[in-house]
């Protein structure tokens, strides 16, 4: 019986995109299942240019944005495609965290393939889905795992385990197949609020001395990024503060839990009100429960933190009770030196009625664009120099730096080392012999030292 083989069907070489198939004997599963972020997708489809709702997997095939794989997608998805549909021939799908590039595509799989996730990311994919029109995940047969408790699919036994990242709940995986463990990193940092996650990880998965490490890499390689902790971000935003009583904004992910707890201990300590749109409200509400109590500024339930009202058509009923109270453009622009306002790119029209005074700060509290001239950073620029705002960035990654990863292969010390979710695999190299670049759709053996792909 030829020996269980790893696939890698997206993140190879790109940034996002990860889709990593697992072959052991009849048993097949898949880690993650997400678009790219690589520049090859934005040649076809970009801002409103989408592929058609009612053909997503022919439109995305026909670029091969997708892995052709049959009895993974849903009939319904598949529509006219030139890939027939079969009944489910993946047993399982594993998702490492809630971040797009990693889960964006589950709507497309076969509702008959279990999905599993942790208790928080279900609930998170809940929120993300209330509150926004445009991401789907599809009906599925959810299961839940818990945290370090191993699930059984065939021969396969995985084991998931919680990492630090910029998103709450996020996991990586160790995987014991028929001829050796295989780990899978997600996505993962050692500089957050939950590092210590990521290093028992790490020693987890030294200790199974693993045929195998799929390691991300996002930040291998060139990198002009600070390496700066949440207690960096809010040293940074408190400085800037401290000296004025005009109106401050900031600019984050609306899922970045962390920044966001470091956005509201930078307006209470500036004696502020932090101020968030309904969106972030809702999210923060619904995923609290599953978090230490106190950890996030949770509208109603912690002190120093408001929803802003932006001018709207439409109300959702998501949205009605968390308008009781909610503060508007006139209040704000009125007392606005008693507030940090969180707004992301969408929102910039609020600046017309707001009209912070020239001068005033701006954080923008994400990572950098990946290409000089992101279309968004442009577009941002030109808001901010109109109204005379001054611009500061101050950002924690939520990927390990790249002395940082070598120094975990090194520690872990697997007989091969595949990095993925990176534009620079060859970074790893001086890892060791065990470090390979992968191919796209190439089967690699588990168990076979030094093994070329199967064929």
């Amino acid at each position: 019986m030829r020996p269980p083989t790893v696939t890698f069907l997206g993140g190879v070489r790109e940034i996002g995109g990860n889709k990593i198939l697992l072959e052991d004997g009849p048993d097949r599963i898949l880690f993650d299942f997400g678009p790219s972020f690589s520049p090859r997708t934005e040649e076809f489809y970009v801002n409103y240019l989408k592929p058609r709702s009612t053909s997503p997997v022919k439109d995305l095939l026909e670029f091969d944005l997708l892995p052709r794989i049959e009895g993974l997608y849903s009939r319904e998805a598949l529509a006219d495609a030139d890939l027939s549909y079969r009944a489910p021939e993946v047993h399982a799908l594993f998702v490492s965290h809630a971040h797009a590039d990693h889960a964006g595509h589950l709507s497309l799989v076969d509702p008959e393939i279990p999905v599993f996730v942790g208790r928080g990311t279900r609930r998170l994919l809940h929120a993300i889905e209330t509150t926004t029109p445009s991401m789907r995940y599809g009906d599925h047969a959810w299961k839940v795992f818990e945290d370090r408790q191993p699930i059984r699919v065939g021969r396969l036994e995985v084991i998931p385990y919680p990492v630090d990242h910029s998103i709450p709940f996020a996991y990586g995986f160790v995987v014991r197949t028929s001829e050796g463990t295989v780990a899978y990193t997600g996505d993962f940092r050692h500089h957050g609020p939950r590092a210590a996650d990521s290093r028992a990880f790490v020693e987890a998965v030294a200790a199974e001395r693993p045929a195998a490490l799929i390691i991300e890499g996002t930040r291998a390689g060139p990198d002009r990024r600070a390496d700066h902790t949440e207690e960096g971000v809010q040293r940074g935003i408190d400085r800037l503060l401290e000296p004025t009583r005009s109106l401050a904004l900031a600019c984050t992910y609306p899922r970045d839990v962390d920044r966001l707890r470091t956005l509201y201990l930078a307006a209470l300590a500036a004696d502020r009100e932090l101020l968030v749109s309904t969106r972030t409200a809702y999210l923060l509400t619904e995923v609290a429960p599953f978090l230490p109590d106190g950890t996030l500024p949770v509208r109603g339930a912690a002190r120093g933190v408001s929803v802003y009202a932006r001018k709207k058509k439409r109300v959702f009923t998501w949205e009605e009770p968390l308008l009781d109270g909610a503060l508007d453009s006139t209040e704000v622009r009125e007392r606005g030196g008693r507030y940090l306002l969180a707004l992301d790119l969408l929102h910039f029209p609020e600046l017309i009625d707001l009209r912070p005074p020239a001068g005033s700060p701006f954080v923008h509290s994400m990572s950098e664009p990946f290409t000089e001239d992101d279309v968004d950073d442009r577009v941002l620029h030109n808001w901010l120099d109109h109204f005379g705002l001054r611009f500061h960035q101050l950002h924690s990654s939520g990927h390990a730096s790249g002395p940082e990863l070598l120094e975990i292969v090194r520690r872990i010390h697997a007989t091969v080392v595949y990095p993925i979710h990176t534009e620079h695999p060859e970074a790893f190299g001086g890892t060791g012999p065990g470090a390979r670049s992968p191919e796209l759709g190439q089967p690699y053996p588990i168990g076979v030292p030094g093994a070329a792909p199967s064929r």
